[in-house]
C-alpha cells in the first residue's frame, strides 16, 4: 500500500486531553504508511511540540471553541480551501467545533475518508435545555457525515447510540499512555514548591493536573479541602496530619479560584502553580491524585496517575468508571459534591495501607490495558476499515 496523506485537525492548539491524543497519534503513526499534517486553531503548545517532533503544522486563525457565527462561517471555508489544496486521503477531526465544520467541508471537498474522534459531547456542559438539544443534533449530524466516529469511552458511545444510524458508525478506542519519566518524590516536590517543599515536613500531598475550567469542578475540590482541614484535628485517626494541595494547569477560572482560596483561608494549603511543561513527570510528588470534574470523557490524567502508582479520588462521570473501580483502585464520588470528596480524602488519609493498595492496583491495570501502541494500532485499523468501506 502506498503512503497515504493524513490531515489531522483539532479546534485548539493549547494542551489538554484532545491535544495530547493528537500529538501521540501524529508522532507514533508509521512514517512508511502515512504522511501526517496537523491543522489547528488558537494555541501555541501543540504546534510547538509537533514542530519539534518533525510534524508539519498549519494554523487556522479563525478557528476557536466558542460559537461565533462570522468566524465559524469563515472557518468552514478555510477548511474547505485547505482540504481542496492538500487533497488528503484521510481527514481525522478532533473536538466538537471542528467536527461539524470539518465533516461538512470534507463532504463538499470529496475527501475520500473522514474520521471524527469524540473526546466528549458538548451537551454535557452547563447549558439551557434548548442549547443542549441543538448541540446533540449537531453531534448526530457530525456522526452521520463522518465515515467513522471514534469514541474514547463506552459511556460516550451510550449517550449517542439511540440516534438513528449513529450506533453502527461509532467504535470505541480508549486513550493510551506512553512511558513517562517520573521524577522521584523529593525532586518533584522541590521543583514544584522550592524551599517550601522542605519546610512542609511530613504533609500529605494531594494533587491534580487540570485546565482551570468550570467543567473541571475545582471549586468543589477547594470547598472539600476547607472542610477537611477544619476536621483533621478532630478525628483521632488524622490528628497531626497537614495537607498540601497542588493544582497544575492554567485557564480562565484562575482568578475565581484564587479568590475562593483566599476567602476560605487556604493560601498556605492550596497552590495554583499554572502550566508546567511535561506536568506528568511531577506526579510522584503526590500521595493522592484528584479529578473532581463535572463532565469528562476519558481523561489521560487518571492514566498518568495510575502509572505513577497513585490512588485516585475522581468524579464517577464519563469513562472514569471504566478505569477506576471504587474502593479497589480509588474512590469515585458524585460530581459537584464537596461532602463526598471530603469523605473520600479523609478515608484515604486515615487508611494509608489501603491508600497504597489502591495505587498499586491502578498501576497494574494501566500498564496492562492502556498503551499508546494499542491505541495507534486500533486507530490504523479504523483508517484501513473506513478507507476500504463505502458509506
Amino acid at each position: 500500500m502506498s503512503k497515504r496523506k493524513l490531515l489531522i485537525v483539532i479546534t485548539k492548539g493549547n494542551w489538554g486531553g484532545a491535544q495530547r491524543y493528537v500529538y501521540d497519534l501524529a508522532t507514533n503513526l508509521p512514517k512508511r504508511q502515512f504522511e501526517v499534517t496537523v491543522a489547528m486553531g488558537e494555541g501555541d503548545i501543540l504546534p510547538a511540540r509537533l514542530t519539534e517532533a518533525g510534524i508539519k503544522t498549519i494554523f487556522l486563525p479563525r478557528l476557536g471553541r466558542d460559537v461565533r457565527v462570522g468566524n465559524d462561517w469563515k472557518s468552514f471555508f478555510s477548511l474547505l480551501k485547505l482540504f481542496r489544496k492538500e487533497r488528503p486521503d484521510i481527514v481525522h477531526l478532533n473536538s466538537s467545533k471542528v467536527g461539524i465544520l470539518g465533516t461538512l467541508a470534507g463532504r463538499f471537498a470529496r475527501v475520500p475518508r473522514i474520521i471524527f474522534t469524540a473526546h466528549g459531547w458538548a451537551f454535557n456542559e452547563k447549558r439551557s435545555r434548548l442549547g443542549r438539544a441543538i448541540i446533540a443534533l449537531l453531534h448526530w449530524l457530525t456522526i452521520l457525515l463522518a465515515h467513522r466516529t471514534i469514541v474514547v469511552a463506552d459511556a460516550t458511545r451510550r449517550q449517542m447510540r439511540h440516534f438513528p444510524g449513529a450506533s453502527r458508525r461509532m467504535m470505541i478506542i480508549r486513550n493510551g499512555l506512553a512511558e513517562i519519566n517520573f521524577l522521584d518524590r523529593p525532586s518533584a516536590r522541590q521543583k514544584l514548591l522550592g524551599e517550601q517543599a522542605v519546610t512542609r515536613g511530613h504533609s500529605w500531598w494531594l494533587g491534580t493536573i487540570s485546565e482551570l475550567h468550570k467543567n473541571k469542578g475545582l471549586e468543589y475540590l477547594i470547598q472539600a479541602l476547607a472542610i477537611l482541614v477544619s476536621r483533621l484535628n478532630l478525628d483521632k485517626h488524622c490528628q497531626g496530619l497537614t495537607l498540601t494541595a497542588v493544582i497544575i494547569g492554567n485557564g480562565e477560572e484562575r482568578k475565581n479560584l484564587e479568590r475562593q482560596i483566599q476567602a476560605l483561608g487556604l493560601e498556605n494549603t492550596v497552590f495554583l502553580l499554572g502550566h508546567r511543561e511535561n506536568a506528568a513527570q511531577y506526579l510522584k510528588a503526590f500521595d493522592i491524585f484528584t479529578l473532581t470534574s463535572i463532565t469528562e470523557a476519558f481523561p489521560y490524567t487518571i492514566l498518568e496517575a495510575g502509572a505513577a502508582g497513585l490512588p485516585v479520588v475522581a468524579s464517577g462521570v464519563g469513562g472514569i468508571p471504566e478505569v477506576i473501580k471504587s474502593m479497589e483502585s480509588g474512590i469515585l464520588v458524585k460530581p459537584q459534591s464537596p461532602s463526598e470528596i471530603t469523605h473520600a480524602l479523609k478515608f484515604l488519609l486515615a487508611h494509608p495501607a489501603k491508600t497504597a493498595q489502591f495505587g498499586q492496583t491502578l498501576q497494574h491495570r494501566v500498564a496492562k490495558e492502556f498503551s499508546t501502541s494499542r491505541m495507534v494500532k486500533e486507530t490504523i485499523a479504523v483508517y484501513n476499515q473506513s478507507y476500504d468501506s463505502k458509506n
